[in-house]
């Protein structure tokens, strides 16, 4: 009877290889076959052998080199073939990843796997630019948001929820969708001039911060031409990360 291989669900992090777990760096720099995502790192590439095999499943906006279905049964195929692989998904796998859907359709097909969790980019991006998400006396809660649904099918969000003043909104594949998420959350109640920044690249060093407000953010993205991989973070905090800011780097 011929071995199973093993699936290695792993989290690469936001963007820079300083950022990976301990067994995160061990499994990739080991790797043989390595199913990655276009948002991993590019020194997170770097550690991968020379000589192991490399599939691009990446996919941006509109465009998917595979669809996630067919990602879903490269997985097991290669599996099924007996090889051990590493399947490297930028962030958390958990976390905006669909790694629980990999993981759903391994286990559906009795392939052996392990999750290995990385830095999400909201807490990564967050800690790179001096934001605490939650900061007493001004947010006790922190939501962690699409702003991309599946299939285009809009956005259908709780907005009356998510215009809580006293929660950090961190609101992942907005951009395109600026002036949607900006009319929800204002036409749900929240102030306007609630201060809001745009992360491009968080943990690179490729990096661009840009503060601005809750009604600001589609001509904020405009004039400073920010695109994906960006993150949005909408909250009172935001004023405490400039603070931060300041005296970050300095020793």
């Amino acid at each position: 009877m011929s071995r199973t291989g093993f699936v290695h669900l792993v989290g690469a992090g936001p963007g820079s290889a300083d950022l990976l777990t301990v067994r995160a760096a061990r499994l990739i720099s080991q790797a043989r076959l390595v199913v990655h995502d276009r948002l991993v790192g590019a020194d997170v590439m770097d550690l991968i052998p020379k000589d192991a095999e490399r599939i691009s499943v990446g996919k941006e906006s509109d465009h998917h080199i595979l669809p996630q279905p067919q990602i879903n049964e490269l997985l097991v195929r290669l599996a099924k073939e007996g090889r051990d692989l590493v399947r490297l998904k930028g962030g958390d796998p958990f976390v905006f990843g669909r790694g629980g859907e990999e993981a759903l359709f391994l286990a559906e097909h009795d392939i052996p796997f392990e999750i290995v969790p990385g830095v999400s980019a909201a807490v990564g991006c967050a800690a790179s630019t001096g934001v605490p998400l939650t900061h007493r006396g001004l947010a006790t809660s922190v939501r962690f948001v699409t702003g991309h649904l599946r299939e285009n099918d809009g956005l259908d969000l709780d907005w009356k929820s998510l215009a809580d003043p006293a929660c950090t909104l961190v609101i992942y594949m907005g951009i395109a969708n600026a002036g949607r998420i900006t009319e929800g959350l204002i036409g749900a109640g929240m102030n306007p001039a609630t201060p809001a920044m745009l992360i491009e690249n968080g943990t690179t060093p490729q990096q661009r911060v840009q503060p601005t407000t809750l009604a600001e953010l589609p001509a904020t993205i405009t004039q400073y031409a920010f695109h994906p991989p960006s993150l949005m973070v909408i909250g009172r905090v935001v004023e405490v990360g400039a603070l931060l800011a300041k005296g970050m780097g300095k020793k």
